[in-house]
């Protein structure tokens, strides 16, 4: 194998004494890197491939980690993990013990926050050019933001604060036209209208040339240029002003993989005292040609082979929940025209393609914007529709108030569908969905379902419709449990839940997920002389007293959930129980309170005792 730059870099200061032209090279070698590694550990593959050129120029003109650099949804930091350090450790990368997807302050001194959604890096980068400017000294802050990104609310209120106070930083805007799902609104329309328009760069390069070439009566015309020039923008092209506006210097758009022209832009925006936003133009999956053909599908993806780009995975032995959730929401809107579906930026993610091509109209994605989702729903529902609000369950955390004042508080008739709720493996702590239980819980007028398997979840979403109020439903990510599914749904008894097993010594209690782990731990401790019951709760609230009071006739209760164990379905049983005057001893099982790492969940149960053997394990020490 022949020598690579990349072997020899391990840290940006590396970067210095590259020319232009080895920075090129070296961008291209990052990209194999990304790649070779990609195709063995999954990852997010178009994203980081589309930044490479845009990292190596930027941390080529840094003193870091004196200087910071804050990535917003950090997937598309892998470039900047091969050049700080960790090129050895990058085949590791989303693996159970190895590094993460994503920057990690615990990881690297480099990585300045924990980057898993979007929107928050202009935050955060205020707050680091404040610091900046309370201490007196003089290093750089850079926040790099996709556009999808840059639509949150949150960017926009970080935007307003920035150019009002003149803080002095630099905002990358990668501009690639592609989030999870494709951009929607008017920023997108903004920032397409000015790729398209090449007539400002032009004309206004153009009279800066004449001015300072000219003579001296166009020389004179320099006193005037900042208004001729602010005119030029209005005339050529109106909406450019949205960010100098706001106080903020904007570029015209750069080219994302010229690392000359990026390097030239960069140095001349991180001299300044203000905010400078820079435009760069990149495209998705630059540099792997599968990745570029189908930027979503390698937005996220599993093990590929290099050569075609395709999966490496079996054939699931049944549907994911995903996709049974977004086949029973197409047939609930057959049979009912009121029904609407929301989600931000995550068509495919929630399994609404299907839905989104049958029903158009009533199909609304509102960008990387989920309080938007959730308060729009609201209105929704005042005008008389049913609002299904389609998010992770860990994006949903960014619009629990919404949810709480616009929705609980005047009992709308809003569902919450929450996929990847529980534990979601490589990903790791930003994007588990442990927290849904415990927040849905706590809200006056939510019910909340956890369906155990797919036929479940499809009764589960008609009942949740047929309620009316607002209903939390929770779902897992990934394959479903091989149940068949119903040929029509039925509707679930609000507060009551199932037995599947019988037993005298211990009660089970189980929600979601964890219903099949029960089950399993209770053939183990059949085989120990121990007989269990088995009850899928069904409801985390109202939770079935009636089934708790059973529990409390056997030897022991315990409760399992995919949640955290604070303020969760578990604590919620030990009040009703406190409350029945009940004597029997208890055990909550769920997730502790710790942020749980990456890796794959079966590993992960297994760490939190939640797997059959653990479970087993814990019944048994509590009975003695």
């Amino acid at each position: 194998m022949e020598p690579r730059i990349l072997d020899a870099i391990t840290s940006p200061a590396d970067l210095k004494v590259l020319t232009n032209e080895e920075l090129a090279i070296l961008a291209g070698e990052i990209r194999q890197e990304i790649v070779a590694t990609t195709s063995v550990t999954g990852g997010h593959v178009a994203s980081s491939l589309g930044a490479v050129d845009i990292i190596v120029a930027l941390e080529s003109l840094l003193d870091m980690p004196r200087d910071r650099v804050v990535f917003d949804v950090g997937h598309q930091a892998y470039a900047h993990k091969l050049l700080t350090g960790r090129r050895e450790a990058f085949k590791t990368l989303r693996t159970y013990g190895g590094i993460s997807g994503f920057t990690k302050p615990t990881e690297s001194p480099y990585d300045v926050h924990y980057s898993g959604h979007a929107s928050d890096s202009l935050s955060i980068a205020t707050g680091l050019a404040k610091a900046r400017q309370l201490k007196g000294t003089g290093e750089k802050v850079v926040a790099l933001i996709g556009d999808a990104s840059l639509a949150g609310g949150m960017a926009f209120e970080a935007l307003n604060y920035m150019g009002n106070e003149q803080l002095p930083l630099v905002i990358i805007l990668n501009d690639n036209e592609m989030s999870i799902s494709r951009n929607v609104g008017a920023l997108m329309k903004h920032l397409g209208n000015i790729r398209a328009n090449n007539r400002y760069r032009e004309a206004r390069e153009g009279l800066q040339e004449a001015m300072e070439t000219g003579g001296p009566v166009t020389r004179g015309l320099l006193s005037l240029g900042r208004n001729m020039k602010e005119s030029l923008k209005q005339m050529v092209i109106p909406d450019s002003m949205m960010f100098e506006s706001l106080g903020i210097v904007c570029t015209h758009p750069v080219d994302g993989h010229n690392i000359a022209e990026l390097r030239d832009i960069l140095a001349l925006v991180l001299e300044m005292d203000g905010p400078a936003l820079v435009h760069v133009v990149t495209r998705k999956g630059e540099g792997y040609e599968p990745a570029r053909q189908d930027p979503e599908r390698f937005h996220g993806t599993g093990p590929y082979d290099i050569a075609t780009g395709k999966a490496q995975k079996k054939a699931p032995r049944a549907p994911s929940y995903t996709e049974v959730f977004g086949a029973a929401l197409a047939d609930e809107a057959v049979r009912d025209g009121a029904v609407v579906a929301i989600t931000a930026a995550m068509t495919g993610g929630t399994g609404l393609k299907t839905f989104a091509a049958e029903f158009p109209e009533r199909f609304v994605d509102v960008g990387i914007a989920e309080e938007q989702a959730v308060g729009m729903a609201a209105g929704l529902a005042f005008g008389g529709r049913k609002p299904v609000v389609a998010l992770y369950s860990t994006f949903m955390q960014r619009a629990v108030d919404q949810m709480i004042i616009d929705c609980s508080l005047p009992d709308a008739n809003v569902v919450f569908a929450l996929d990847r709720a529980g534990l979601v493996g490589d990903d790791g702590p930003t994007h588990h969905g442990v927290f849904d239980l415990a927040y849905m819980r706590m809200v006056p007028n939510m019910r909340v379902l956890a369906p155990s398997d797919e036929a479940e979840l499809v009764h589960a979403l008609h009942t949740a419709l047929a309620l009316g109020g607002p209903v939390s439903l929770r779902y897992p990510r990934g394959e479903a449990e091989g149940m068949p599914l119903p040929d029509a749904p039925e509707l679930l008894e609000v507060g009551k839940s199932r037995t599947v097993r019988e037993g005298a010594d211990v009660a089970l209690l189980a929600f979601g997920r964890m219903v099949g782990q029960a089950r399993a731990a209770a053939d183990r401790l059949a085989a120990a002389g121990i007989e269990a019951s088995v009850v899928d709760m069904r409801w985390a609230k109202p939770l079935d007293e009636e089934a708790v009071a059973a529990a409390a006739e056997t030897r022991l209760v315990v409760t399992l959930e995919e949640g955290v164990i604070a303020g969760g379905a578990g604590q919620g049983v030990l009040e009703v129980l406190a409350r029945q005057n009940a004597k029997v001893p208890a055990v909550t099982l769920g997730i502790p309170d710790h942020f749980v790492g990456q890796g794959p969940v079966p590993q992960l149960f297994a760490d939190l005792g939640l797997d059959a053997e653990g479970i087993a394990a814990t019944v048994q020490k509590a009975l003695g």
